[in-house]
């Protein structure tokens, strides 16, 4: 994956985390289910990568749903094992 492809990702995460920052008390859990919806799979497994590695530029809102998205991912792996 290429920087600006990844800058895109972390970009849209922080702007969809911004968007839902209103809903404090669940906005975390709809940043992630937007998420987890809408980007295809490579996007999220792409994101989940950098925030594993460094995840600094991410917004902690963003930080919050991608660790959802994370634990989520690792679940599923998991359990189909």
């Amino acid at each position: 994956m290429s920087r600006s492809q990844l800058d895109t990702l972390i970009h849209m995460a922080n702007q969809i985390a911004a968007n839902n920052a209103h809903y404090s008390d669940d906005a975390a859990e709809r940043v992630y289910t937007h998420l987890k919806k809408f980007w295809a799979r490579s996007m999220k497994r792409q994101i989940v990568d950098y925030l594993q590695q460094d995840g600094s530029e991410l917004s902690p809102l963003a930080r919050q749903a991608i660790e959802r998205l994370a634990q989520s991912q690792s679940e599923t792996h998991s359990a189909s094992a």
